[in-house]
């Protein structure tokens, strides 16, 4: 049996945190966050990973992780670019790059396996993976019964300022009816909410389900994304900041019956870093998993 692939999103520029915060490390031990979801994705059983980046930084990405997961695990580099796009809409003005759904679609070549998708930039907890790999060990490749993993708000969210967040709709028997972006989640006088487009704060459950751009497909997906792409730039090529982002594609996937989407549940607490005040917290979280003997002090 083919072991699953970890494609992993690493090309986004973060704006608000400063730097390259794909390696910023957090802890004694120069730990990425990277690093513990490919020791996490190792130990549940994932073959190889590839890094969806930037060609501006390849060298920094190469000198860092290759020489620690030499004979670990398979490594695979692909490159996000803003004209790695059909030569008809590259009359364009574009700064910032097309979007998650975009950069995904950099990886179809190089990922022949059933295959799961993360964040480089958030934890998702060892049990995420595990859940994850074993899902995907069953799935037939040619299916389009995909599935992804789906935290509690309240699990997911930084003191330091608002954050973004997929809010999931489910039927009965956890499958996605939809996601619906949220933004400008935060606490306002212990409440959760969030603005809608007319800027009014709107109260959202704790307990709502949220996906984390963490997912897992088996490689049909990359035939019902790209004509979706196709479509997407015909319609706003010329939109400086017009994004394609996974959660449309699985909207319009779902929406029009072309798959469905299994939501897995986790209760882990999630951390990541939007803001350069989030390091000193996760900093602390991961030595205390440390501590408690989840991970061992050296991973590598």
């Amino acid at each position: 049996m083919n072991k699953p692939t970890l494609v992993i999103l690493a090309a986004g520029v973060g704006s608000r945190y400063g730097g390259l915060k794909q390696l910023d490390t957090f802890s004694e031990q120069g730990d990425t966050i990277l690093d513990f979801s490919i020791y996490d994705a190792i130990r549940a059983g994932f073959g190889k990973v590839v890094f969806i980046i930037r060609k501006n930084i390849e060298a920094d990405f190469k000198a860092f992780f290759d020489k620690k997961l030499a004979g670990k695990i398979e490594v695979e580099y692909v490159f996000q670019e803003l004209e790695n796009i059909p030569e008809k809409y590259w009359d364009n003005n574009r700064e910032k790059p097309w979007g998650t759904g975009h950069a995904l679609l950099m990886a179809k070549d190089a990922v022949k396996e059933n295959f799961a998708v993360i964040n480089a930039d958030d934890f998702y907890g060892s049990e995420a993976f595990k859940v994850e790999a074993e899902s995907l060990k069953k799935m037939d490749k040619e299916s389009t019964d995909f599935n992804m993993m789906g935290y509690v708000l309240k699990n997911t969210i930084s003191d330091f300022g608002s954050v973004s967040r997929g809010e999931c709709s489910v039927d009965e028997n956890d499958f996605l009816t939809g996601v619906t972006e949220r933004t400008h989640i935060e606490k306002v006088n212990g409440e959760l909410m969030y603005k809608d487009e007319n800027e009014q704060l709107i109260p959202i459950s704790e307990e709502t389900i949220v996906s984390m751009n963490f997912f897992g497909f088996t490689p049909k997906y990359f035939e019902l994304s790209e004509s979706l792409f196709e479509e997407f730039l015909a319609k706003n090529y010329k939109e400086p900041k017009a994004e394609f982002f996974i959660p449309l594609v699985i909207n319009h996937i779902i929406v029009n019956k072309l798959a469905t989407m299994k939501v897995l549940k986790s209760d882990a607490r999630w951390f990541g870093v939007t803001y350069k005040q989030d390091k000193e917290y996760v900093t602390s979280e991961i030595q205390k998993l440390k501590d408690s003997g989840v991970y061992p002090v050296n991973l590598w």
